[in-house]
C-alpha cells in the first residue's frame, strides 16, 4: 500500500489541498453572529409583514433564510433548497391577486368584477391596511356596477373579493411557515 498518495505534514500545499477539497470555507465567527442576528431579524419582521401591508413579508423571510445559509457557508443548506424557497417566495406574489379574484368569482361575480378586484388589490397596496381591505371590495363592486348589475350583486361580489383576500393572506402565512419548515428540515437532515 505504499503506492497510495501520502500527505507530507511538512508540505505547504497539504493544508491548502485539505481546505479546498474537504471542508467548506467558514466565515469569520463575528461576521457569522452578525449574519445570524440579521437573519432572525429579517424573518421576524417578515412574519410581521405577512399581516402588515407596508412590510414585504415573504421577501424578508426569504432573505433571512438565505442569510442563515450564508452564515454557515452553505454547508447544510445548498442551492437546491434555496431555489425551492425562491420559487415558494415567487408563488406568494400571485396569491394576493388570484385570491381576491377567485373569491369574487366564487361568489358569482362577473369577469368585470374579478378584474376590478384584482385592480383594487393592486391599488389598495398604496393605501396601507385600509386600502388592502377596501381595495378588492371596492374594485369588485365598481367592476360589477360597470356591467349594470344590481347593488345586491355588486355587494356580493365585493364580499367575495374581500374573503378571497383574507384566504390569500392565510395562504401566504402558510407559505412562509412552509419555507421555514423546508429550511429547518434541510438543515437538520
Amino acid at each position: 500500500m505504499a503506492w497510495l498518495i501520502q500527505f507530507d505534514p511538512g508540505c505547504i500545499y497539504t493544508d491548502q489541498f485539505l481546505a479546498l477539497s474537504t471542508f467548506p470555507a467558514m466565515i469569520d465567527p463575528s461576521l457569522q453572529v452578525l449574519f445570524w442576528v440579521l437573519a432572525v431579524l429579517f424573518i421576524v419582521v417578515g412574519f410581521a409583514g405577512l399581516i402588515l401591508p407596508a412590510i414585504p413579508g415573504i421577501p424578508l423571510v426569504f432573505a433571512g433564510l438565505v442569510l442563515l445559509a450564508w452564515a454557515e457557508s452553505f454547508a447544510y443548506v445548498g442551492w437546491v433548497t434555496l431555489v425551492l424557497l425562491g420559487v415558494l417566495a415567487l408563488a406568494s406574489y400571485g396569491v394576493d391577486f388570484l385570491a381576491a379574484a377567485m373569491g369574487a368569482k366564487k361568489f358569482g361575480a362577473s369577469a368585470r368584477a374579478i378584474w376590478g378586484a384584482a385592480i383594487g388589490t393592486l391599488l389598495g397596496l398604496f393605501f396601507g391596511l385600509p386600502g388592502l381591505v377596501l381595495g378588492p371590495f371596492l374594485g369588485a363592486v365598481i367592476g360589477e356596477f360597470s356591467g349594470k348589475a344590481s347593488l345586491k350583486a355588486a355587494a356580493h361580489a365585493g364580499v367575495g373579493a374581500t374573503l378571497g383576500l383574507l384566504f390569500g393572506a392565510l395562504l401566504k402565512i402558510a407559505l412562509a411557515f412552509a419555507m421555514v419548515g423546508v429550511f429547518v428540515l434541510d438543515r437538520l437532515l
